[in-house]
């Protein structure tokens, strides 16, 4: 892993874990990934371990854990800011991004000493993107995978059907290895994989039966009771995702809703 730096943000929380992860790609043509939150502290931090030779800022998606500090970054060492807006609203957006260069799936960033390939990966957010490091079959993956806890996907950028179908896109890659932008790395990325969305799937599952056994539900009600297996103080997360699953039964016409009332169907 000689090729990665990863440094993390000083902005732990329910949502960020230990806090949000940079990373330097490269030794002397760097490729910042994800320059994280605006802290003063994190961007002297960047901007110290770069060495000046950071010549790109590419961000997996604009929420305001993950791109805020390329702004700054940018106007300070006057180099581009590769990535995508959202496609429609968004409540967590980071709204002082505006790429440059507007990434799309599969365009190969190059360099004399390694090769990113983008992966487009909506479903936590519209416009997440995943970076390959081919020479390492190692896969940036932003909040698309994290290390230690499942990712919100909130309604109406997020989506669940996306997101499950950009889990099963990465089987087509050749991946080694998960760098997320929460955690630490990961091993055994088609198991991680698998297990995840086994599990969306099994939550799925559950949201279903919980309606069949009460018939119908509002959301506060129908969160309490599919994560039951769930600390309380967590639940006000668990709802985004929630919503997400009923968004996708809606469509699928296995679950009805009528003014804040979900049902079977």
């Amino acid at each position: 892993m000689d090729l990665i730096k990863k440094i993390t943000a000083p902005n732990s929380g329910v949502f960020t874990g230990e806090g949000t992860n940079t990373y330097l790609i490269g030794k002397e043509d760097l490729t910042l990934v994800d320059p994280g939150p605006n802290i003063k502290e994190h961007i002297d931090k960047i901007i110290q371990v770069a060495q000046g030779k950071i010549q790109r800022i590419l961000v997996t998606h604009t929420h305001t854990d993950h791109s805020p500090a390329a702004l700054p970054i940018s106007k300070v060492l006057k180099v581009p800011m590769y990535g995508r807006l959202v496609d429609g609203e968004s409540s967590w957006e980071d709204e002082t991004f505006i790429p440059d260069v507007v990434l799309n799936d599969g365009d190969l960033i190059e360099t004399n000493e390694y090769t990113l390939e983008v992966i487009h990966t909506p479903g936590h957010a519209s416009n997440h993107l995943c970076f390959l490091i081919k020479e390492l079959n190692c896969l940036l993956t932003g909040d698309h995978i994290m290390e230690g806890s499942t990712v919100v996907i909130g309604p109406p950028d997020g989506s669940m059907q996306d997101y499950l179908e950009s889990l099963d896109k990465l089987h087509s890659y050749k991946i080694d290895s998960l760098a997320p932008g929460h955690g630490n790395y990961m091993h055994e990325p088609k198991k991680i994989i698998e297990s995840i969305t086994r599990h969306r799937l099994s939550r799925e599952n559950k949201v279903i039966r919980r309606l069949e056994e009460v018939y119908s539900s509002d959301l506060e009600k129908l969160t309490s009771l599919v994560y039951d297996d769930v600390s309380p103080q967590l639940h006000i997360i668990a709802k985004f995702s929630l919503e997400a699953h009923l968004i996708k039964l809606i469509k699928e016409g296995v679950v009805k809703e009528d003014n804040g009332i979900f049902s079977r169907i």
